[in-house]
């Protein structure tokens, strides 16, 4: 049988390496999962075959919903966990959510708990999933859970790609109008300024305007472009920083329109995520920090850890999220009612599903507002370079006749 060199890890993240026979290599993988050894990578005869990606991909929603749904409907038909796990691995068709699972289901034949083997992934479930999972293995739940995490998945699967075809759209057209009206003024331009030096006299002023706006395109074209592609790296990079990411995302926030609707975005994922933990039985101060790190915006984050350092004072949730100013009175109402009466997680999921329809209806009219605007700002900068190079033509028709 041929020989092995592998490396991994062991279960304590200890670095290992040995030599093992075996009749293949799956075969030297499988045994080496079995003594609880992470592989990264098995050798033979001089030839290595890497199986962990060195810097492995986040996992997509969509993917992680699909598993979670899966995963609750086997478990409440009463299949073991370990042999969900392995069936969930073997029909994942993306490579590297397989070999996630894969390595959950190793651990957990191991005696790991599912919520500490899933821990080791964040980049597939993340800190919302394994609180959730932890709080369904200690009330003996967990199909219940993974049902609530199904469906909370899904719906900010939605949220998200609400949110992408309201940006999507205007964005788009803003940038095919800019690439058109640069390639007139690079290519189209410049044609018409000769004809026009060649006839001689003075220029209109809007004529001399796109003619001296093409000469600086003729000539800076290629530090233009090089300083739009600086510039947007230079603001990734800062909205990576904990300044930089506050302020784009307070400016984001007082947008006209598409400012309004981020925010009722923001509240039905606060509102969603919160309801969904305490429901499970969470701890609220747990889910409010879970909610804040999954808000997606710097600002209600910090809103809700303020909130979080109220609530753990001893205040009540409504009074210090008022306090605020993020969330709007209705919300803060609500919420307060769902103090008093003792359903906080159905009073918040009512207010998720409140604000979701809202963003449906933000978004529709959203799409109608927007196709009028680009309409006439499209309409506005062609039909201005059509009159600039029409209005020489003009006068000289005029003095002819």
């Amino acid at each position: 049988m041929p020989s092995f060199v592998w490396k991994g890890k062991n279960r304590f993240g200890a670095f290992q390496e040995g030599v093992l026979i075996a009749d293949s290599r799956d075969a030297a993988v499988a045994t080496l999962r079995r003594q609880n050894v992470q592989v990264t990578s098995v050798k033979e005869k001089g030839r290595e075959i890497r199986l962990l990606p060195k810097f492995p991909r986040k996992v997509g929603s969509k993917r992680v919903a699909i598993f979670t749904r899966q995963f609750s409907v086997m478990l409440d038909a009463g299949l073991p966990l370990v042999q969900c796990l392995e069936i969930l691995g073997e029909q994942e068709e993306d490579r590297n959510f397989r070999e996630i699972i894969q390595n959950v289901r190793t651990d957990v034949e191991a005696g790991s708990s599912l919520a500490d083997a899933m821990k080791k992934h964040p980049r597939a479930f993340n800190n919302l999933f394994v609180s959730m999972i932890a709080a369904g293995e200690a009330g003996g739940i967990l199909d219940i859970i993974l049902q609530r995490l199904a469906t909370y998945i899904e719906k900010v699967v939605k949220l998200n790609s609400q949110v992408r075809s309201a940006l999507i759209y205007p964005v788009t057209v803003i940038v095919i109008a800019a690439g058109v009206v640069a390639l007139i003024l690079w290519k189209v331009i410049p044609v018409f300024a000769q004809m026009f030096a060649g006839l001689g006299g003075e220029l209109p002023f809007l004529t001399r305007v796109v003619v001296a706006a093409s000469n600086f395109m003729g000539r800076y074209i290629v530090w233009i472009a090089i300083g739009i592609v600086l510039a947007y790296m230079a603001v990734q990079r800062w909205y990576k920083t904990e300044r930089g990411r506050r302020v784009i995302d307070s400016l984001t926030l007082k947008i006209p329109v598409i400012g309004m609707l981020l925010r009722k975005i923001a509240v039905a994922r606060f509102c969603r995520t919160l309801s969904t933990l305490t429901s499970s039985g969470v701890p609220i101060l747990d889910g409010l920090e879970i909610t804040a790190k999954t808000s997606g915006n710097a600002v209600i984050e910090d809103a809700v850890m303020v909130v979080r350092k109220a609530v753990e004072e001893g205040k009540t949730l409504s009074a210090p999220l008022a306090e605020t100013k993020v969330f709007p009175p209705m919300v803060v109402q609500m919420i307060n009612v769902g103090e008093q009466t003792g359903a906080l997680d159905q009073m918040l999921s009512k207010i998720a599903d409140f604000y979701e329809e809202e963003v449906d209806t933000a978004v529709a009219g959203l799409m109608k507002l927007i196709e009028p605007l680009m309409i006439v700002l499209l309409g506005g900068i062609i039909g201005t370079i059509v009159t600039a190079m029409y209005l020489p033509m003009y006068s000289i028709l005029t003095k002819i006749g």
